[in-house]
């Protein structure tokens, strides 16, 4: 928190309007899953064969020059230069979130050394049927828990990333939380899936008032056990607590094409320099103030934390609104209420994948 928070605090002295807080350093699309709702896996084979060189991957880090680092994918495990590719960055002292499916981690583990620059964020959209469901892939969830396992055994820091759509059941979320914290991770990253327009399956992406309310339901009267690894701001942001605008150059994005204009989540161009990204991408022409179709509905981390992150440390009221967020456990009767009505029927089935995947289907690559 100290290495965010005096990096923000120099940037406003700076007077810089405009920096990054994470770079989201895609090293390859390619993925041994093929997840419903993902837009990332469905460029045609010769895309899928490339990837970027160590050497390109630390260009891209100076460049943009943020504190933290996200390897997303695609599969980085899949990357045969990835360890590489890690150690480059934590020497350079960035911090490292390896975003992976965790199918290769146990496989892979013993290649990579534990460092407080390096946390493994492995993806787990809630309990085993509901995980399984949303990648399409049977015992997918078993998979990655016995990597998670071995990884928090071998003493590297570990997280959740949890992505959710409509249908989630918010009861078997909360038994998630306390399922993945029994496992000694160090805490739990959630959002709410993005509408990618290449993603098989576009009928279960919500709307903002959805998400609202799902979250709402989700975070309310929480149990002290329970960690979360993002800001407690974007958490009220998500529950509808507070208003935020997108900050889209908070979390630039390089990959195998450049620059990506203009974020993470949307494709429209790519630039050649971080530079070029900066100063030429007409940003207010993004976010769901502008009007642009394409973010009505998103809410999604990597453009709304920076915000609710630059808030916490750019004033004494945010700061103490963050503080204060880490300790609350946002008591909520309506929402209790929610979560008995939901108890008191047959435990909804995930249904993200099923109409891309078959209920019973595997759709892997």
């Amino acid at each position: 928190m100290w290495t965010v928070a005096t990096y923000v605090l120099k940037n406003r002295l700076k007077g810089n309007k405009r920096y990054p807080l994470v770079l989201m350093l895609e090293p390859l699309f390619r993925c041994n899953l093929a997840c419903a709702g993902c837009g990332k896996v469905q460029y045609p084979a010769h895309i899928l064969k490339k990837q970027l060189t160590p050497e390109e991957c630390f260009a891209a880090v100076e460049e943009c020059g943020a504190p933290m680092v996200s390897l997303p994918g695609g599969e980085p495990l899949l990357h045969p230069q990835i360890v590489e590719i890690v150690n480059g960055l934590v020497a350079r002292k960035k911090y490292v979130y390896l975003c992976t499916n965790a199918l290769k981690l146990k496989e892979r583990l013993h290649e990579f050394t534990p460092s407080k620059y390096l946390t493994f964020s492995v993806h787990l959209d809630g309990q085993r049927e509901h995980h399984d469901f949303s990648v399409c892939k049977e015992g997918g969830y078993d998979i990655a828990i016995e990597g998670i396992k071995e990884a928090v055994k071998g003493g590297f820091r570990v997280t959740t990333n949890a992505t959710f759509f409509d249908g989630t059941d918010a009861n078997s979320v909360r038994g998630f939380f306390d399922e993945v914290m029994d496992m000694g991770v160090e805490g739990i990253v959630l959002s709410p899936g993005y509408s990618y327009d290449k993603a098989p399956d576009q009928s279960h992406f919500m709307g903002r008032a959805r998400v609202r309310r799902l979250f709402r339901t989700i975070l309310s009267n929480r149990k002290p056990t329970w960690k979360f690894n993002m800001s407690p701001l974007f958490l009220e942001f998500l529950m509808g607590d507070r208003k935020y605008e997108c900050t889209p150059w908070g979390s630039p994005a390089f990959n195998i094409f450049g620059w990506q204009r203009p974020c993470y989540l949307l494709q429209d161009g790519y630039t050649s320099s971080y530079k070029e990204l900066l100063e030429t991408t007409k940003w207010e022409e993004y976010g769901a103030a502008s009007g642009n179709p394409k973010c009505a509905n998103c809410m999604v981390s990597c453009g709304y934390e920076p915000t609710a992150v630059m808030d916490g440390f750019g004033s004494l009221k945010g700061f103490w609104g963050m503080v204060r967020g880490n300790f609350r456990k946002y008591p909520d009767s309506a929402a209790l209420k929610a979560l008995d009505e939901t108890a008191a029927h047959e435990p909804a089935v995930a249904t993200i994948g099923k109409s891309a995947c078959g209920v019973g289907g595997s759709c892997e690559s």
